[in-house]
Order: C-alpha cells, then structure tokens, then sequence
C-alpha cells in the first residue's frame, strides 16, 4: 500500500514539475513584441503656417532586461584590458588555458575581436565583444547565437564589477 502512494506522490511531482517548463516560443513572442515596440517610437508634428513638419522620432536610451551576471575581471596576463567595457558576450568559460587560448583563436579567425579575461577565482572567459550599453551587448550575444547555432547557445552577458 505504501509503495503506490509512493508511486502516486513520484508520478504527482513529475508532472506539475514538468508543466512549470517555460516554452521557447512564448519568449520568442515577448522578444518579437518588444521589438515591434521599439521601432514604432511616437513622431511629434508641428505645425507652421499651413505646413506641417515631421520631427524626427523621439529617442529614448536602449536599454535591455537581458540576464547578466556580475563578477569582476581583468584581462588575463598578455590581453589588453582597454578592450574590457562593463558588458562584455562570453562564449566560454574555462578553468584550462589551453581550451581558452584555442577558443580564443577559434573567435579570432572568424572575424571577432576576442580578449581573455579572468575572474577572481582564476576563470578564463572568452569574451568576443565588449560594450558600455547593455542593449547592444544583449543584441551582440543574440547574433552569435543565430550565427553559430547551435553552438554557443549558452553564450551570456557579464556586467563588470569595478
């Protein structure tokens, strides 16, 4: 009797876990409509004797609720660390130097500017491109995605701590 409550409460579990998995269209929806919203900015008008004259769409600062993760990191030994801005893509990780410097050169090759940088637990990330507005790094990380899919789907944003 207590082995089918057992089985009851496992099978129970398994499916209201498996129902709280999000869906990679419904993100892909609210991504879509984000961007139909951005590109229609509001025009204002002003009239002038009979004439009416377009001013340019009011700009608003990109800004972008992409995830990040915080650390702080400096260029690792050999890299030029005015290349590190606050948002920076990361398509690797690596405790070994060797796999980072290959993954670097991989980057190099392909066209991208990456530097390696490293954190306070002795980390290397490969970091392809670096930016001071966290839009452009979000938009930076979504193309390198699409580019190299499926590789570097778990490509991220790092926000720099100083």
């Amino acid at each position: 009797m207590n082995k089918i409550w057992l089985f009851g409460a496992a099978i129970c579990m398994i499916l209201s876990l498996g129902s709280c998995k999000p869906k990679q269209s419904a993100y892909k929806a609210a991504y879509e409509q984000a961007k139909e919203k951005e590109s229609t900015a509001p025009v204002t008008a002003v009239e002038a004797e009979d004439d009416v004259v377009e001013v340019a769409p009011v700009s608003k600062p990109r800004t972008s609720s992409a995830a990040t993760r915080t650390e702080r990191i400096n260029a690792a030994q050999g890299e030029d660390a005015s290349r590190l801005k606050r948002y920076s893509v990361v398509v690797g990780s690596f405790k070994n130097k060797t796999n980072a410097y290959a993954l670097k050169e991989r980057m190099q090759n392909d066209g991208y500017n990456a530097v390696l940088g490293e954190n306070e637990q002795g980390m290397l990330r490969v970091i392809v491109a670096s930016f001071d507005n966290k839009a452009d790094a979000a938009d930076s990380r979504d193309a390198i995605k699409a580019k190299y899919a499926p590789n570097f789907q778990d490509a991220w944003l790092l926000e720099r701590a100083y």
